[in-house]
Parts: structure tokens; C-alpha cells; sequence
């Protein structure tokens, strides 16, 4: 039994979903709540306790199994799933070591350190005379004692032991605090005194809510550093968070924006007004791991750092940090015929122009409602940058104008919207007062450049023609696997596929359409694998998680199994597959509704009833849809094809 089953086996869909849809309620055979992935008031998002999968009937539309839920709540890969489930399941993934346990036990230890450091810190904050102060700037700052308990902030005493006393009383050894990064090393190595004093305590959490390390806030005028953070160490890595995280996440993913500021007080305050979906960086700039973590759970990222010069300075290297960690590799159609594969920034990046001489804070607590307009108002991330790029030109010089057209042709080189390009073109243009075509021209010349694209993709693999697929899977399975099989057979015929399914109004192939957890993982894997420059097996294999070494094994097996393919089928031929897979899984759903209408008639439940009629409607039109364009394309020539190839 694989690793992936044999956590299927241990655990039960409906417990799992459970504790993310309260609303689950059981109706028949089947369990019926409002779906956690978009706003309904009518519960259209099923769970099937003896398939164990789960399926939302409005608008998402989506379903899977308990390792797709996950993925999809969560916001993570196939492997954050595993580790998720596995450790609900009580799965090891791997054979622990001496090593590896002794340095679990660790880990533990030490947030076990930093969770009593906060409890005790945050008790001084409500309780302790020493802390009147922190409470009037609490007071002062307009922050509620329920966002105060929420984040659980605290006070460091002005004592050089306070900290270290009381963990000591607690167990806890002046190494392990100073690995924890409470406490400063003395000169000669050895543990000192605490490394917080009488400052606000800021806990910082990780995405799981665990608390890592803290912020220190300077209370007077003269203690500096003003903030004073951890030291990084083995729990704490600054470049690797971004505070608020850990409860923003869930209105990050439904809101479908994260807002970016700059200070801990930033983001409290925003958090107290409401607006749940706000994070704050740990440093003057976000780093490569802050945005591929923001990247799980949104495409748009909107930047309100401070109005004053270090912050649009900041401002700018987010932007730039952004371009270099953020851009996908997208396939683009040659006038040859061929296809060349080029980056393109795959998310949308806003700024807020905040008033002069006003941070967040003050926004929000003079007027929420100028926040949201403010957000709402955010400029493009193509007209901020061409502000701040050209803002200390002079462009009535030559090398002012040369410095412009250099800083920014990047950027309008990476926009994917031809129209869009167009329209910053001209802007550019007329802002340098220089000749469009000669700009036109460098931006072509710039897209042509290597270091901006890769070579074309000239050669294809041998695609199987006929099946052979294994007769011990479900009809469904086997279609995903034969699907998959072609795509490591002919990457290339990915883009192609899209491009007609896009053409006859059809979403591109998704994650989604692969109800096996194997299957969905190997899509995603393959999507990324085939828009790189030449893939081939031996870039192919590294990138494949253990866990599914094996299922990958035996994709090859079967595509190896096939009689080759002419290359001009192979799309039409995936086209197909995807299209019947997609029909297949409709009438696998309406078979559901119908045993579901027909166990609300027998507990006369007719309110679930109308809920099902309606839910079977909205199957049927998009089964009439699908063989419709199923229909059309066989009309084009497909069903000559079929008599190729046996499935």
C-alpha cells in the first residue's frame, strides 16, 4: 500500500472537512454545507462519505479527494498535503533516524520556549504595574484589548534578568534561551542577560500559528534600535515570514488580494478595522521566500509601504524582488509555427499612494473607509514604477531619457497583454518625447534577446496511439492516466490542447479535471515541467516527489507501451481525452444528485429536494455543452482519428 493510500485508509473524508465546513450537516447518504471556497448562501458543496470525495455544485465547480481539499485550503503543494494528512493520519513519511528525532525534540523544545516567553511577556503586558506605560501606548496607538489578546503582545520589564529568571523557574536552560534567541551572548560565548527590555513584545508566528520569534517595539525616545528583532536561528528566519500570515491567509484566499505594509502597528491596526486580508514584511524589502509564500495563496499583491523616500525605495526593490522570484515561463506561438517558451510575471502587483507624510496607521484610524478607497485606487505596478524610475531624471537630457527607457522596457517586455504593452509604449513615448516606432523597436529587440527567452522548441516525443490501459482502474482513472501518458510523451502538446479548448470557450486542462490525489500531483508537476526550456525525462525524474516515483514509473511504462503518433494529432487526440474525461466525471456527478433526489424523497426532505433539481439543471447544461463541442470538433475531422486509436 502506498504511502498516499494508506493515509486515504486512516482517515475519513467527512472528519476532515469538517473541522474547515461548519456548516457541514448530514443529508441522506451524503454530507451538504456552504462551500469554503467561495461566498454562497445556498449550500451547493457535497461530501460523499462512501467515495470519499467531495464536489462543489455552484460556482466553483471543483472536487477531489481529502488531499485535494487540502491543497486547494491550504493553499500548498501535493507535498504540504501529505505532511498535513500524514500527521492527522499518524503516517510516518520516512524512517526517522537518531538524528532526526533528536532534532525534532529540539525544534520542540525551543518553541516551547518562545510560547512561554510570550505567556509571560503578554501576562506582564495585562497585569504588571512596570508595564503602565506599555498600556497607555497601546492606548495612545488606539489598539483594543481584544487585538491586544488576539496577537497576544506583551512587555519586557526593564530588568536585565526579568525573562531569564522566570524561564529558569520553568525548567528551561540559559543555552536553550539563548538558542531561542532570548537572551545575549556575552563576549566570551557564554549566555547573558535577556535580550528584550522594556519594550512592547510583538509575537511573530509561522503559517502554522506557532509563535517563532518577536518584535520589539522601543516605548522612549531614546532606546534604539526602534524595532529590535530575534536573531535568526533555528526557528526564526525573518527573510522567510511575513507577520499576520498565519491568520490573514484564509481572507487573503477569499478576498483574492493580500495588502502588504510595512510596520507590525501597520498591520494590527488594519487587522482591528477589519480588514483581515493585511500582512506586514520583516525587513525594508520582501524577499524571495515572503512572495513565493504569498504566492500560495494569491495572485495579486498589493504594496502600501510608507510615503516617504525609504519607503518607495523599498517599495522599488519589492518590485524588482517580485520580477525576478515571480515570473512564469509561458509558451508563446512562433510565425514559424513553432514555439518558444518566454518569463512572464505571473502576478498582478498594485501600490497604494498613500498621503504624504501618513503611514497605514494613520489612515486607518482617521477614516477606514479612505483605506478601502485608497486600496481600491492603487496604481498599476507599470505606472508606479515609471514614476518613481523617472522622478530623479532629468529627461531633457539624453542620459535621462537613455536611464528611463533602460529601467523600464523590462517591465513592459514582461507584460503578456499585447494591449496593455501598447498603451505603456506610448505613455513611455511621450513622457521621454521620443519616436514610438524607435521605442517599438527596442522593445523588440530587447524580446529577442537570450537572456529573456529561450530557444524554440523544435523537437517532439513519439506519442502512444493506442491504449492498453490497465482494465483493473475505473473508467475515469484510466482516462487521467492515458492523459497524463501523452503529456510526458509531448509536453509540447499542452499549450496546443489549451489553445483549442480555449478556442471552442473551454477552460485550459487544470489540476482538477484528475480526481486520483497520483494523478493531480503528476499534473502539476508536468504543467511546470513542460514550460521549461527542453524538457526532456532527465529534467523530469529530479522533480518528482517520492512519494510518486513510483505512479510517474508507470505513466512511462504505458506511454513507452503506444505505437508512435503523428505530431499534428496529438492535441486533437488529448482534446478528446480531456473532453470525455470531463463527461465522465459529469455523469459520475449526476448519478450522485439522482441517488441523492431520490433519498430526500423517501425522508419526504423537500427543501433538499429543490436544492438537487437545481444542482442536476446546472449538470445537464454543461453536459449539453461539453458533447456540444465535442460534436463540433468531431464534425472537423475528429472521428476519423478514433479509428486510429483504441482507448
Amino acid at each position: 500500500m502506498s504511502v498516499v493510500e494508506e493515509i486515504k485508509s486512516r482517515l475519513d473524508i467527512v472528519e476532515i472537512i469538517s473541522g474547515y465546513v461548519p456548516t457541514l450537516k448530514k443529508t441522506g447518504r451524503t454530507y451538504k454545507g456552504l462551500c469554503p471556497f467561495h461566498n454562497e448562501k445556498t449550500p451547493s458543496f457535497i461530501v460523499f462519505p462512501e467515495t470519499q470525495t467531495w464536489h462543489c455544485f455552484g460556482a466553483c465547480g471543483i472536487g477531489g479527494d481529502i488531499f485535494s481539499f487540502i491543497m486547494q485550503r491550504e493553499g500548498g503543494d501535493f507535498k504540504t498535503a501529505l505532511e498535513i494528512l500524514a500527521a492527522k493520519a499518524g503516517v510516518s513519511l520516512q524512517e526517522k533516524t537518531p538524528a532526526t528525532v533528536e532534532a525534532d525534540k529540539t525544534r520542540q523544545k525551543l518553541l516551547d520556549i518562545v510560547a512561554a516567553a510570550a505567556a509571560y511577556f503578554h501576562e506582564l503586558l495585562s497585569k504588571s504595574p512596570q508595564a503602565g506605560f506599555g498600556r497607555d501606548y497601546l492606548l495612545k496607538r488606539g489598539l483594543r484589548a481584544d487585538i491586544v489578546h488576539q496577537f497576544q503582545l506583551g512587555y519586557a520589564l526593564n530588568q536585565w534578568e526579568g525573562l531569564k529568571s522566570h524561564l529558569q523557574e520553568k525548567g528551561y536552560t540559559e543555552t536553550d534561551m539563548l538558542t531561542a534567541g532570548l537572551l545575549v551572548e556575552r563576549d566570551n560565548g557564554l549566555p547573558g542577560y535577556d535580550r528584550f527590555r522594556d519594550r512592547l513584545i510583538i509575537p511573530i508566528r509561522d503559517i502554522r500559528g506557532h509563535i517563532i520569534g518577536f518584535g520589539a517595539r522601543a516605548l522612549h525616545e531614546h532606546q534604539t534600535p526602534k524595532y529590535l528583532n530575534s536573531p535568526q536561528n533555528a526557528l526564526f528566519d525573518k527573510s522567510a515570514v511575513l507577520y499576520g500570515l498565519d491568520v490573514a491567509r484564509g481572507a487573503i484566499r477569499d478576498l483574492g488580494y493580500v495588502v502588504i505594509v510595512e510596520g507590525y502597528l501597520d498591520a494590527l491596526q488594519a487587522h482591528q478595522q477589519g480588514y483581515a486580508n493585511v500582512v506586514a514584511q520583516m525587513g525594508t524589502a520582501l524577499t524571495e521566500e515572503q512572495l513565493k509564500l504569498l504566492k500560495r495563496y494569491t495572485d495579486k499583491l498589493v504594496l502600501a509601504l510608507d510615503a516617504d523616500k525609504a519607503g518607495g525605495a523599498a517599495t522599488l526593490r519589492g518590485i524588482n524582488t517580485a520580477r525576478e522570484v515571480l515570473d512564469e515561463v509561458v509558451p508563446v506561438p512562433t510565425a514559424q509555427g513553432l514555439i518558444r517558451y518566454e518569463n512572464r510575471l505571473s502576478v498582478d502587483i498594485q501600490i497604494v499612494a498613500l498621503p504624504p507624510g501618513k503611514d497605514p496607521d494613520d489612515v486607518l484610524k482617521e477614516d477606514t473607509s479612505a483605506w478601502q478607497r485608497l486600496v481600491d485606487g492603487a496604481l498599476p505596478l507599470v505606472d508606479y514604477y515609471i514614476q518613481q524610475v523617472t522622478s530623479n531624471l532629468d529627461l531633457n537630457t539624453a542620459r535621462g531619457k537613455s536611464t528611463a527607457v533602460r529601467e523600464i522596457m523590462p517591465v513592459l517586455q514582461e507584460m503578456s497583454d499585447t494591449v496593455e504593452q501598447e498603451h505603456y509604449l506610448r505613455q513611455l513615448a511621450r513622457l521621454v518625447r521620443i519616436d514610438e516606432r524607435t521605442l517599438r523597436t527596442e522593445l523588440q529587440r530587447a524580446s529577442q534577446s537570450p537572456s529573456r527567452s529561450t530557444p524554440e522548441l523544435t523537437a517532439a516525443w513519439p506519442i502512444p496511439a493506442q491504449a492498453g490501459l490497465k482494465t483493473s482502474i475505473s473508467p475515469v482513472t484510466q482516462l487521467e492516466e492515458y492523459c497524463l501518458a501523452m503529456l510526458v510523451g509531448y509536453p509540447g502538446g499542452l499549450y496546443n490542447l489549451n489553445q483549442i479548448l480555449q478556442a471552442n470557450e473551454e477552460v485550459s486542462l487544470l489540476a482538477d479535471d484528475f480526481l486520483k490525489t497520483e494523478n493531480r500531483a503528476l499534473f502539476d508537476l508536468i504543467e511546470r515541467w513542460a514550460s521549461t526550456d527542453r524538457p526532456n525525462l532527465e529534467t523530469l525524474l529530479p522533480l518528482v516527489d517520492e512519494h510518486v516515483e513510483g505512479h510517474l514509473a508507470s505513466i512511462m511504462t504505458l506511454w513507452h507501451r503506444q505505437p508512435a503518433m503523428a505530431d499534428e494529432y496529438v492535441a486533437k487526440q488529448l482534446t478528446d481525452l480531456v473532453l470525455r474525461l470531463r463527461l465522465e466525471r459529469l455523469k459520475q456527478q449526476a448519478k450522485e444528485l439522482r441517488e441523492m433526489q431520490h433519498s430526500a424523497y423517501e425522508t419526504q426532505d423537500k427543501e433538499a429536494m429543490a436544492d438537487y433539481i437545481k444542482l442536476m439543471d446546472k449538470v445537464n447544461l454543461r453536459l449539453s455543452k461539453l458533447n456540444k463541442v465535442k460534436d463540433a470538433l468531431s464534425i472537423l475531422g475528429r472521428r476519423r482519428l478514433e479509428n486510429q486509436f483504441y482507448i
